[in-house]
């Protein structure tokens, strides 16, 4: 099912589709945008402020890899249901389509009394507004024994790209009888089905390899996940001697992860797995607190009518990196952000209209082959500026072989228009 551009937006609920023509400003040079990461936030507000500017606006797009691969859907790969080059996007027709100016570049620092962007390499770029997508970054001593160095032996595959790579050899590298060990990570995350699926994929792995004497164990810090009964039902159904969950009541708590060795301790009992997931706990890009944007819970505060920072008016935080109230952190939520934010930047600085905000998101989750449950909800702004979800839906347990086959073929009609959303 492919969806067009007219159902996509409809998806998303969002209203730049009617927004005014660029007004640029008499007698002063060309505004510049600055837009920190290009990942399903960051790539779409570049594009559409360039686009809806019609050149009255200088966007340049910082990114520090090459190309683009997106977290969601990544699970897909592990299970064997896309390839990796199917997941992995060039950012080539932001520029030659759009004009986005694209800095292949590590973003070290915002320096917001000067207006501009600093780099690893020494260069700076001025702006005049700032879009920060940089999506999550780590805190590796949320778990006892983990480091970022242990990464390389007990990937997170939670950004995506060499640690997807990562992951996906000590899965295909797994031989009978030897187990997956999962430590699901602490609100909030990105993507918050995404361990589950992912263990859903794994077993899948297991089972399409017709291993009899492998498991996955989920080792949670949280008493309840999302999804959680239609996972339930799915993992009874499709991997009942596969997958197994333990909340923290049960395991206790973890005590220690060694990497190396391929453990993980805990109050309950030491685990061991060929294959160590490791999910530690997350925050805002490290950009985004070395340039004060975020609060003591390590995301940053914004105004849920505009994405605006509520510790500067110059700067947008859109993504994973914002506290978006009722919105969870996810690709989708991340996009429609982007669209809100591209609009104001854009009502900033050429005096075109601004409305007011209407989001989306949905997330799939695939448990097998075409087999997929979904949760989402629309979403807009209080007077306080908070997101709240106007009206939500959730896939229902019991339901037909179809209706699953249909919500996979959604999702995957939404991923070919949501990267067509991002990069043209």
């Amino acid at each position: 099912m492919k969806l067009n551009r007219r159902q996509f937006n409809a998806i998303l609920a969002t209203s730049v589709g009617t927004m005014a023509a660029p007004v640029p400003l008499l007698g002063q040079a060309k505004p510049k945008v600055v837009v920190i990461g290009g990942g399903a936030g960051g790539a779409t507000a570049a594009r559409y402020i360039a686009r809806d500017g019609k050149g009255t606006i200088d966007v340049t797009l910082i990114e520090n890899s090459k190309t683009y691969t997106s977290c969601f859907f990544s699970n897909l790969f592990l299970g064997g249901f896309r390839t990796f080059d199917s997941i992995t996007h060039s950012y080539d027709r932001l520029e030659s389509d759009f004009g986005v100016s694209v800095i292949n570049g590590y973003a070290t620092e915002i320096d917001r009394d000067q207006k501009a962007v600093k780099l690893r390499d020494g260069s700076s770029i001025a702006y005049d507004r700032v879009v920060v997508a940089p999506g999550i970054d780590f805190d590796y001593e949320s778990i006892p024994g983990y480091s970022k160095e242990a990464a390389d032996l007990a990937p997170h595959a939670w950004q995506a790209g060499p640690q997807t790579r990562k992951l996906h050899e000590l899965m295909n590298a797994l031989t009978d009888g030897q187990d997956i060990v999962m430590l699901a990570p602490p609100n909030p995350y990105r993507c918050p089905p995404g361990p589950y699926e992912r263990a859903s994929m794994m077993a899948h792995m297991i089972k399409t390899k017709g291993f009899k004497n492998s498991r996955v164990t989920i080792l949670d810090v949280k008493p309840k996940f999302s999804k959680q009964a239609l996972f339930s039902e799915g993992w009874q159904e499709h991997y009942p001697d596969i997958i197994e969950w333990l909340p923290p009541d049960i395991h206790g708590g973890v005590i220690n992860v060694d990497a190396k060795a391929g453990v993980v301790e805990t109050d309950l009992d030491t685990f061991e797995g060929a294959v160590l997931n490791i999910i530690p706990a997350m925050q805002a890009g490290a950009i985004a607190k070395t340039s004060g944007l975020t609060d003591e819970s390590g995301y940053c505060p914004v105004d849920g009518a505009s994405m605006r920072s509520r510790i500067d008016n110059d700067v947008f935080v859109i993504g994973d990196a914002s506290i978006a109230g009722a919105m969870p952190k996810s690709g989708f939520s991340a996009n429609s952000q982007a669209k809100i934010a591209a609009m104001n930047v854009r009502g900033d600085l050429s005096g075109s209209k601004v409305f007011a905000p209407k989001y989306g998101n949905t997330c799939w989750s695939l448990i097998s082959a075409e087999n997929s449950v979904k949760v989402g909800a629309q979403y807009s702004a209080n007077e306080q500026g908070e997101i709240v979800a106007d009206s939500t839906f959730i896939s229902a347990t019991g339901e037909s072989t179809d209706l699953r086959s249909l919500a996979y073929r959604e999702s995957v009609g939404w991923y070919s228009a949501i990267v067509a959303d991002m990069f043209g």
